[in-house]
């Protein structure tokens, strides 16, 4: 437990010196979506590494946390602070009445019910123009303050992004580590055992998967409030694929995989903006060449290739 505690510590302290190694606006806008894309990737791997349940709607849940707190705070004046765990409230009891029926599937039928789903939210988020503005968006979000300090600069909003995000982070590690932790891993091994064993198998799959849907709603309100603009196309079925693509390159069951991930896939597509044509292809081949030689995902990745090249002893002979 205390290497954990030094090691999260360690890993807090990098990340809230990034600021004075990586200086300018566009570099700190897209540290900013690497905290809102680990928070994401950090609910989608404890509803599929941990418990074992696909989703491939969980882009409608980021998009519903954003656009509930959005309408709150620019049609009904409410305040930021409080519209954001309403938002979260909404959400989650959402999901939690939605989870039931759905979680009583298994395999490629949850996934098609999820995509159906998160396909779901998407139209509604682009036909109640009335609301949501439609195709065109919702702009005009206001910024959250506290006290005097408004977050309207990329390096404020790093702080506020980041800040958040390892709460997150944290919260994930001591429920991982937890009994929970323990019962979800029990039902993602067999739930028919974890059942014997005395875990109410169903209602935990029910609870995580709320629980899920909260983690999306506060970075879907935490990016409404940072971008002060929102619009459909951020919460398709693509970006859907995407935070599955970033929990399985990360690792699944791994929190700090999450990270790595969401980095990954956050900044390779900046990386290879200067190679024209060719970028896509770069990183599908990345892509590929990762699931083939790194099939557990980054995490388990680099502590075998350090185990192999670092930690291995040499062989000692004997005469």
């Amino acid at each position: 437990m205390k290497r954990d505690l030094l090691l999260f510590a360690g890993f807090s302290l990098l990340v809230m010196m990034a600021p004075q190694f990586f200086r300018g606006s566009y570099l700190m806008n897209v540290l900013v979506f690497v905290g809102i894309n680990t928070m994401l990737a950090i609910a989608l791997n404890l509803l599929l590494g941990y418990a074992g349940q696909i989703s491939l709607g969980h882009a409608g849940f980021f998009g519903l946390g954003a656009y509930v707190s959005g309408i709150m705070t620019t049609t009904f004046s409410v305040n930021p602070w409080v519209a954001m765990p309403v938002a979260a409230i909404v959400v989650g009891g959402l999901a939690f009445l939605i989870g039931f029926p759905i979680l009583k599937l298994k395999g490629h039928y949850l996934a098609m019910a999820t995509l159906g789903l998160g396909i779901i939210f998407y139209i509604t988020f682009n036909e109640t123009y009335e609301w949501t503005g439609g195709p065109s968006g919702l702009s005009e979000i206001p910024n959250l303050q506290v006290g005097g300090i408004i977050f309207n600069s990329d390096v404020k909003n790093f702080y506020l992004i980041w800040g958040v995000t390892l709460a997150v982070m944290l919260f994930a590690l001591n429920l991982a580590n937890s009994r929970v932790g323990r019962a979800l891993r029990a039902v993602h091994d067999s739930e028919i055992a974890a059942q014997v064993l005395g875990v109410n198998a169903r209602l935990l799959k029910v609870q995580i998967f709320a629980l899920s849907a909260i983690i999306c709603s506060l970075a879907g309100s935490l990016y409404a409030h940072t971008m002060t603009f929102i619009s459909p196309t951020s919460f398709g079925f693509n970006f859907s694929i995407e935070l599955l693509t970033m929990v399985v390159i990360g690792g699944l069951g791994s929190i700090y995989g999450s990270f790595l991930g969401a980095a990954l896939l956050t900044l390779l597509p900046e990386i290879l903006r200067g190679a024209n044509d060719y970028d896509i292809v770069i990183y599908g081949g990345l892509l590929v060449v990762m699931v083939m030689y790194m099939p557990g995902g980054l995490v388990r990745g680099i502590s075998a290739l350090y185990r192999k090249f670092v930690k291995q002893k040499p062989e000692t002979g004997h005469a």
